[in-house]
């Protein structure tokens, strides 16, 4: 089957973590999260974490999101984010609906949130009128395959402390983003004043399934059980859900996994920059390239290649890579791209 490089959704499970489904689909196991799976899961959680962390599993990334945020906010408080942020454009208002709070989207340069972007939304004067910051909403990997460096990081969330914010990562490529910058997930988030992360698994190998990871429970994550259950995403059948957290996170796979989707993104960039008419419009820091070329270009490669338009106007081409693309997919591709463009 021809690989897509649409986006690493389309990737199929990794063989080692379809081998510790069917491993734990042996006899009975006492459901909600009360299995050996799940312990064990939650254990390695601790080992990557720290022994203070509070992990939820959910089933998706949306729900994983709506669940974290919901736990930190009351109905008259807001979530500030960048104004392309998953959250803001492809939840369906999901956050909204479910919890009652508003998110406000903040318009950034290139996606990525600084302290200067949120100061505007701070300013005292609005009262009773409007709703109330409280969070800080940052994706790590961004939407366009940025990574925010560990002192940018620790800039917003120190920003965000002084003024009584928290700061939720929503991390469905926090892998990604670690290995491109050479750090584990600890040193990204509570090392650097996170409170709350969605740590990536469906993106990354998995067959589904997120965990929402509070790293100060006591203050933050009591509402968490009880929020997790009425967003739908409170699984009977956990085993299935901790044993794959289990194998992800044992022997580093979540790092070699991402690692090597980063790879072939880079490789698939150094054929892209030998093809005339291929022009590359973002940084290239994980797993996804954005770039333009002729329309005519794009119409014979969509003939062949399905994969997502961005903008208006001037589209960009946004491709990916994940943890099955092999190195003969990513030249069969740039061949594609070759012949489209000199067609």
């Amino acid at each position: 089957m021809q690989r897509s490089f649409a986006s690493d959704n389309t990737a199929p499970v990794a063989p080692e973590i379809l081998d510790a489904i069917v491993a734990a689909n042996s006899g009975d196991a006492v459901g909600y999260g009360g299995d050996e799976w799940t312990a064990r899961a939650l254990a390695r959680f601790r080992e990557h974490f720290g022994d203070d962390v509070d992990v939820h599993f959910a089933f998706t990334g949306t729900g994983a999101n709506v669940a974290a945020l919901s736990s930190l906010l009351r109905p008259w408080e807001a979530v500030l984010c960048p104004a392309t942020a998953h959250l803001q454009t492809d939840e369906c208002g999901a956050f909204e609906r479910f919890s009652g709070s508003k998110v406000l989207p903040v318009a950034t340069g290139g996606g990525k949130l600084r302290p200067a972007d949120v100061e505007p939304y701070l300013l005292p004067g609005h009262a009773v009128h409007f709703p109330q910051p409280r969070v800080i909403s940052i994706t790590q990997a961004t939407e366009f395959g940025d990574v925010y460096e560990l002192d940018e990081i620790a800039e917003l969330c120190a920003f965000a402390h002084r003024h009584d914010l928290l700061v939720h990562v929503d991390g469905a490529r926090i892998a990604n983003a670690a290995a491109a910058l050479g750090v584990t997930p600890r040193t990204l988030t509570v090392d650097a004043g996170v409170d709350v992360l969605t740590f990536g698994g469906t993106k990354n190998g998995l067959l589904l399934g997120e965990a929402i990871c509070f790293f100060r429970p006591a203050q933050h994550a009591g509402a968490a059980p009880f929020v997790v259950k009425q967003a739908m995403q409170l699984a009977s059948k956990m085993r299935y859900l901790g044993a794959q957290f289990e194998a992800l996170l044992a022997g580093d796979r979540w790092l070699r996994y991402a690692a090597h989707a980063n790879a072939m993104t880079s490789r698939l960039a150094e054929r892209l920059r030998a093809i005339d008419g291929v022009r590359i419009t973002r940084p290239i820091r994980c797993n996804a390239i954005f770039a333009t070329l002729d329309a005519r270009a794009l119409e014979r490669l969509q003939r062949e290649f399905f994969f997502y338009l961005f903008g208006e106007g001037l589209l960009e081409a946004r491709w990916m890579t994940h943890w099955a693309t092999t190195p003969g997919d990513v030249d069969g591709f740039a061949d594609a791209i070759a012949r489209a463009c000199a067609s």
